[in-house]
């Protein structure tokens, strides 16, 4: 008689354990190539999971999503990048001086030393071989989402930049970005892909005396507390404190994680290349 295979969910799972264990990296998990952030995350994001990612203004939240879906590209997994706040092109010139280590203003001007154009050439090399898919956020917000993703091969992760450009304005801002979260969550489970979306905090109280996110920050009528599996909160301290020594200190705190511990990591924002990295492990 022949042996019938058990091919059960339970079954898959337990092989999927046993291969990690034997020093496989898990099929369901994309590392962002921060070894402090992956490490606390389980590997990295999820598929079937909603992270958010929400800031202050200008406390680089684009920066480190872009880091995130560059690293993750560069490691051979299929990265989309929805950029709401910027075109594609200067999405494209963000992610070269990031990689290249350049300042800004000096691409713009054309005032680059030999050195630096050697680090931009370098990093155009790294991007043509491995780069996430950037396209722009559709009018039409949330609703053609799943065909924009389907549409591209291979996509593991989808960063949207930020869930504010998803409102189109039919109805009630709040009301709006509360359905866009919850529509974010059932993508990533219906396309099976992690998906991480910046958030503005449109609930930060200036007055109060620790400015580091908080849960109820988010806003949303709660939404992204609720629906997203992981949220995670960018606070850079010279925003805020003018002391000497504080320049670049920054921390990302886990408010929430699903299916793991919550607290914070060190990583440290260089402003001139629009560049965070780990401080634990740099330059990985």
């Amino acid at each position: 008689m022949t042996q019938r295979v058990d091919d059960s969910p339970l079954s898959q799972l337990v092989q999927r354990v046993d291969a990690v264990a034997d020093g496989a990296p898990a099929a369901d998990t994309i590392p962002v190539g921060f070894p402090s952030v992956d490490r606390v995350l389980g590997g990295g994001l999820r598929r079937g999971d909603l992270v958010a990612l929400g800031g202050d203004v200008a406390s680089g939240k684009t920066s480190l999503a872009l880091a995130f879906a560059l690293r993750a590209a560069q490691r051979g997994r299929g990265v989309l990048f929805l950029t709401g706040e910027a075109t594609v092109e200067r999405t494209l010139e963000r992610a070269l001086v990031l990689e290249g280590r350049a300042r800004v203003d000096d691409v713009r001007r054309g005032s680059l030393d030999d050195a630096a154009r050697a680090g931009l050439g370098a990093a155009a090399l790294r991007l043509r071989e491995g780069a996430p898919a950037i396209e722009r956020i559709p009018r039409s917000g949330v609703d053609t989402l799943s065909e924009l993703v389907t549409s591209t091969p291979g996509v593991e992760l989808l960063v949207v930049d930020a869930l504010q450009s998803l409102a189109t304005g039919r109805g009630g801002r709040e009301e709006e970005l509360a359905a866009a979260c919850r529509r974010l969550k059932r993508l990533a489970l219906d396309l099976d892909v992690a998906v991480l979306a910046t958030m503005h905090l449109p609930r930060l109280d200036r007055g109060r005396k620790d400015l580091r996110p908080q849960l109820d920050d988010f806003g949303a009528l709660g939404a992204p507390a609720q629906e997203a599996d992981v949220v995670l909160g960018l606070y850079r301290e010279e925003m805020y404190v003018t002391a000497q020594g504080v320049e670049g200190a920054t921390e990302l705190s886990i408010l929430k994680n699903r299916t793991g511990g919550t607290g914070y990591i060190d990583l440290f924002f260089y402003k001139q290349w629009l560049r965070f990295e780990d401080m634990l492990e740099p330059g990985v």
